[in-house]
């Protein structure tokens, strides 16, 4: 019995400075760790449940980072209280904090959290989307109550505030399901148009990726100074799109080659007067 009474003094005793005992100290860090941990799985169950609904991706995440905030706030509040600090004093606190927040021109705050109900709820990024919003473009990797953020093409992690997403214009790369791949290319004055046209038809539908419907075309676009300027318009569902991109910029010279169609190099003839 002896060490367990030298165990309950110890813990009664109060720790120097701070002036709360080693048995609150421990209660509240008790508190905070398995509080963090019990707001961890029910975060991860509501995530859960609200998946087997229709609810979009991007408003699961966005509804449970929310919900994480206010139970690790409650945690927090609650170890407070076990230390001895008066809860009832921490809401009051809180609140003029809060006031004064806004007063000083955090509204800004407030209208990202508005501005990210609104894009999760109208649906107008998704997660996995590819998407150009604020000058710049990437997938969507998750929003949060201020931000939103994505994942550019060569793996930068970009965080956008909510109120600049749902302020600009967003170019959405991916949600439609298929796309159409514009490839410029140029052809040399005195050529056969019919036969380039012909043969970039042809190598268009060889790639195997060009779909019927809608079908595709190629239209003179400029008669520019050194050659009749081509497009080719094929159309692809959005997930081949860059295939098809790339491999048309370099079928097309080998094709246009092989059917001795000359894609002229920019010239300028200059004339000197004497």
């Amino acid at each position: 019995m002896g060490l367990y009474d030298d165990i309950i003094e110890t813990l009664e005793s109060q720790i120097p400075v701070l002036k709360i005992t080693y048995s609150q100290l421990v209660t509240a860090l008790l508190i905070i760790l398995l509080g963090f941990m019990i707001a961890k799985i029910i975060v991860m169950m509501f995530k859960r449940s609200l998946g087997k609904t229709r609810m979009p991706k991007l408003m699961i995440d966005f509804l449970g980072k929310f919900l994480s905030i206010i139970l690790n706030v409650a945690v927090i509040i609650f170890s407070l209280g076990a230390l001895g600090i008066e809860v009832g004093g921490v809401f009051i606190g809180l609140s003029a904090a809060l006031g004064l927040i806004i007063a000083f021109g955090m509204q800004d705050s407030l209208n990202n959290v508005f501005a990210g109900i609104w894009i999760a709820t109208l649906r107008a990024i998704k997660m996995d989307e590819v998407v150009e919003v604020a000058g710049h473009t990437g997938k969507v990797s998750g929003m949060s109550v201020m931000s939103t953020e994505l994942i550019t093409a060569d793996n930068k992690y970009i965080t956008i505030p909510n109120k600049q997403v749902w302020g600009s214009p967003i170019v959405n790369y991916t949600r439609m399901p298929v796309r159409r791949v514009d490839i410029n290319v140029g052809v040399a004055y005195g050529s056969d148009l019919d036969k380039a046209i012909k043969v970039s038809k042809r190598i268009m539908k060889k790639t195997g990726m060009v779909i019927a419907d809608p079908p595709m075309d190629v239209v003179v676009t400029d008669l520019g100074d050194s050659a009749i300027n081509l497009q080719l318009r094929p159309w692809v569902k959005t997930d081949d799109y860059w295939d098809l991109w790339a491999k048309l910029r370099k079928d097309i010279p080998k094709g246009f080659a092989k059917a001795d169609i000359d894609i002229p190099f920019p010239q300028m003839d200059i004339h000197l007067e004497k």
